[in-house]
């Protein structure tokens, strides 16, 4: 999503503009291109040799002084930029920019943007909670800055409050936010991820080594193009994504119900839920004891979500996943047919870097018109990004 994507990083003298480095690294793990300015007294805190290597290319740090920037860095540095992100901000150049002051290289930079502007304040609690500062605060929101609302907690100055800057993730997703094409904006999705549990007794249960990690992507992808997203989820370690409603289940019945529940709302639907085939006949609520086990475990199917969503689809897009060990394709061309949908992804398992709980996957995309698409090997975010592409493709086909 931030591939190729120009963005301006501001830094201003705090003890939080160590934390601007982490910022980043992560948004050139993203291929995002980083041009960053700063302030003399931010230079005072981390050197501008450090965020030049990160970020490979010159930093700005002087309005005057001959550099690569040339004469004018402060219109240079913001030629074609897609996003301004000053992070931490001071006291001081929320000021200045609220007031329209433009003294130094980061203010004048600021002025002569002419994108959107992300601002993560970090101060002391007594510093932010200002009356003046959070007037600037709600005048710039009127002029359509945005802001990442620090933090609650411990804070250099040895005192506990507001004013820490806001967690890494908070301000990178507020980046992602701003730089994605809201292409869903006003559209439910409803996404499955994670295993089901299906119990024999208190302590054991049939299930797979799915880990939910690309229903979360996928999750995450529909949310940064502006859908209302809600997921539904079987047991995962995952945390589930900023903006996201989760409904947590367990079983493949209680999938069942909740999807259920919910599908009626929602205009794109995406099961990546590993669900459970079979469930055992009988079950015990308490531990069977391995004396007194039976060798032999009677299973009956469960309930095919998939199907039963298919039967019901108009005017919605359905999308299913084919984990396969065999004849990828043609299986996965069957399920699509069998179960009504319109794009179904086949994944490999026995490919390396691929399937469950990998963060990497390769995979196959086939809708409904026999269009095949492969996918090389990626990050499931990635992945997710390119899921989320095509279904907004079917979508504008279709005249969803």
């Amino acid at each position: 999503m931030m591939s190729g994507k120009r963005i301006l990083l501001g830094v201003t003298g705090g003890i939080a503009a160590y934390k601007a480095v982490d910022v980043l690294r992560r948004l050139r793990e993203q291929n995002a291109e980083v041009r960053v300015v700063m302030t003399r007294n931010a230079a005072r805190f981390v050197t501008p040799l450090t965020f030049a290597a990160l970020s490979g290319m010159p930093v700005l740090t002087d309005e005057f002084a001959e550099g690569e920037w040339g004469s004018m860095g402060h219109i240079a540095v913001t030629d074609g930029l897609d996003l301004a992100l000053v992070a931490p901000a001071t006291a001081n150049i929320i000021g200045k920019m609220a007031a329209g002051i433009a003294d130094d290289t980061l203010s004048t930079a600021l002025m002569a943007a002419a994108c959107p502007v992300i601002v993560a304040p970090a101060m002391n609690d007594r510093m932010y909670r200002n009356a003046i500062l959070q007037k600037n605060i709600a005048y710039l929101r009127t002029a359509g800055i945005r802001f990442v609302d620090p933090d609650t907690g411990a804070l250099a100055c040895g005192t506990n409050g507001q004013g820490r800057l806001a967690s890494l993730e908070s301000i990178l997703q507020a980046v992602v936010d701003a730089c994605s094409p809201k292409s869903l904006a006003g559209i439910n999705v409803l996404v499955t991820a994670g295993p089901t549990r299906e119990p024999i007794d208190a302590v054991r249960f049939i299930s797979n080594p799915s880990t939910g990690k690309m229903g979360y992507a996928l999750a995450a992808a529909a949310r940064d193009r502006g859908a209302t997203v809600l997921l539904v989820s079987g047991p995962t370690q995952l945390v589930p994504p900023q903006g996201v409603d989760l409904i947590a289940v367990t079983t493949a019945a209680e999938m069942d119900r909740a999807v259920k529940e919910h599908a009626g709302r929602c205009k794109v639907i995406i099961m990546a839920a590993a669900v459970s085939d079979f469930r055992p006949l009988e079950t015990s609520d308490r531990k069977i004891k391995k004396s007194s086990a039976p060798l032999q475990l009677a299973l009956e199917p469960t309930t095919d979500i998939l199907k039963g969503l298919g039967d019901a689809k108009e005017g919605r897009i359905l999308v299913g996943f084919a984990a396969e060990t065999d004849a990828l394709v043609l299986n996965a061309r069957e399920k699509l047919v069998r179960k009504n949908l319109d794009l179904i992804i086949a994944n490999d398992i026995d490919a390396p870097d691929s399937g469950f709980a990998a963060d990497t996957n390769r995979a196959t995309m086939i809708d409904r018109t026999g269009s095949v698409d492969e996918l090389p090997c990626m990050t499931k975010a990635e992945m997710a990004v390119r899921i989320i592409d095509k279904v907004i493709e079917l979508k504008k086909n279709q005249g969803l």
